[in-house]
């Protein structure tokens, strides 16, 4: 369990690794900031598609696996993306990186809830506080080796992976079955279809399009911000705001993230309940990317709103995903990655237009938009509440949560 979750650790960092190095990417190879932000598109885009089939893919090799197939894509795409000469070879690059993030992630889940003895509430904190501590370190670590060169990153995220993966081979094994065990596995398995045909299920498919509206605006918050960051800086003298200083920015913003995730939404979904919380966070954050918006030309304004707004998201992750998990009575491993599939794809649009938009309408527009984004979300939410009867009902035992997540993890 605990290889498992130091491996989603620096997975996720791979999400805010590139955030601090944009900027540095723009000037050095010289590519718009439309063309930079494609990194996240090219990573999130790949990652959300093929997470509609990752369940079918552990089915059939077994979650360890699914799990060592995925780093090694990893470690190699990140190695290649360090050794590019052009942005579109990076681009590229990261969409194979996406890959293996894809069925790293969406099996990571359901291997950490079947490996943990406390239930799924428990397994779920953990994994958001594996992503939280990756959201963390990801930009510090971009930030510091980004200062002395953009490649470094890359080449850091591909050596650590490469630790995570021999973690997972030699930690990690797959419980021994009976045939009747095996069997019974077999039969289980999710078809090649199953991600798509998940979306028949109404409470995954509305909470899917909650998650796909706010990570719109989630994306908007992590892959633009740097650009108006580094214009303020300018237009306020400090013409050493670079890769170091924006790292440490969302070095305290992905540890906002990580201690709310962790320590607070626990605590406020046990007390008010998940729909509660989920309304409240969607709120604040709406209101965050407006003041984004509001002091975009603000250097102090922009590096506080962010930070503030990790706290708001750490909680978001926590109580959306145990929402995800409790709504439906699908088998875990195909809920858990239709979910993600459709979060990421709504996370990959959000780098794609937040550019074109900046350049077309002003530096505020795509905050004003991601605002926007978030206030569908609370629509959404709003109006599927009969749908989500199940999420706040008395949790399955652990038993029944790891049979329920190991389904298909057969060798």
């Amino acid at each position: 369990m605990w290889a498992i979750a130091f491996a989603c650790a620096i997975s996720f960092m791979g999400i805010g690794l590139v955030d601090p190095i944009l900027p540095a990417i723009s000037h050095e190879l010289g590519a718009s900031a439309s063309q930079t932000m494609l990194l996240f598109t090219s990573y999130l885009f790949i990652t959300g598609i093929a997470m509609f089939f990752t369940s079918w893919v552990s089915g059939r090799i077994g979650v360890r696996w699914t799990l060592v197939a995925g780093l090694v894509l990893i470690v190699l795409f990140a190695a290649l993306a360090g050794a590019s000469g052009t942005v579109d070879e990076i681009i590229g690059f990261r969409a194979g990186w996406g890959l293996g993030n894809a069925l790293f992630i969406s099996t990571a889940l359901a291997a950490i809830v079947g490996a943990a003895s406390g239930g799924s509430r428990q397994a779920i904190v953990l994994y958001e506080a594996a992503l939280g501590v990756g959201m963390a370190i990801g930009p510090l670590v971009g930030g510091a080796l980004g200062s002395v060169s953009w490649r470094g990153p890359f080449f850091g995220t591909a050596v650590l992976m490469a630790v995570a993966l021999l973690a997972i081979l030699v930690l990690l094994r797959t419980p021994k079955q009976s045939a009747e065990q095996r069997a019974a596995a077999r039969a289980a398995r999710p078809s090649l279809v199953a991600g798509f045909t998940a979306l028949r299920d109404p409470a995954l498919l509305a909470l899917s399009g909650v998650a796909f509206f706010y990570n719109f605006g989630f994306f908007v918050l992590l892959a633009y911000s740097p650009y108006p960051m580094e214009a303020a800086a300018k237009a306020a003298g400090a013409e050493a705001f670079g890769a170091h200083e924006l790292g440490l920015v969302f070095f305290g913003w992905g540890l906002a993230l990580a201690l709310t995730s962790v320590l607070v939404a626990p605590v406020l979904t046990r007390r008010f309940g998940l729909r509660p919380v989920l309304f409240t966070m969607l709120g604040g954050l709406t209101v965050c990317l407006a003041l984004l918006g509001v002091f975009v030309h603000s250097l102090p304004g922009l590096v506080t709103v962010v930070v503030v707004s990790g706290l708001l998201l750490g909680v978001m992750n926590t109580a959306l995903t145990e929402a995800v998990m409790e709504a439906t009575e699908l088998p875990r491993n195909v809920a858990s990655s239709t979910y993600s599939a459709v979060r990421f794809v709504g996370g990959a649009i959000a780098p794609a237009v937040a550019g074109p938009i900046a350049e077309a309408l002003g530096a505020p527009a795509p905050y004003w938009l991601g605002a926007a984004s978030l206030v569908v979300s609370i629509i959404v939410l709003a109006s599927v509440g009969h749908l989500l009867h199940r999420v706040g009902a008395p949790h399955e035992t652990a038993e029944e949560e790891a049979a329920a997540i190991s389904t298909g993890d057969a060798a």
